[in-house]
């Protein structure tokens, strides 16, 4: 699997709409077969800062998404919502998807 998480410090006067701003890109990546999850956050310190939690299923899943139209639309439209490059942790792990946390049971 591929995990990636991606920090984002959006220009204030997007931060508060940057959500509906991404919704369309969200859905789409949602739809890609090879998504496992794909999660904005919004910072609880800095409300400026979203994070962007993605996994998906392999390499090629990662690759599909990257060469996607709504990856390149995304990619050419972020600079104007930014106040600087995003952060990035790329991680490929083993596993599948979603396991159950042995902390917690039921």
């Amino acid at each position: 699997m591929i995990l990636i998480v991606v920090r984002h410090l959006i220009r204030p006067q997007y931060a508060d709409d940057f959500s509906r701003m991404v919704r369309e890109f969200t859905a789409a990546t949602r739809a890609e077969p090879g998504t496992i999850s794909f999660e904005w956050s919004r910072s609880t310190d800095d409300p400026a800062v979203y994070f962007l939690i993605e996994a998906f299923r392999d390499a090629a899943a990662g690759e599909a998404h990257v060469n996607s139209s709504h990856f390149k639309a995304a990619i050419a439209r972020l600079p104007d919502l930014l106040a600087a490059p995003p952060e990035i942790i790329h991680a490929d792990i083993a596993a599948d998807g979603w396991s159950r946390m042995a902390e917690v049971q039921q």
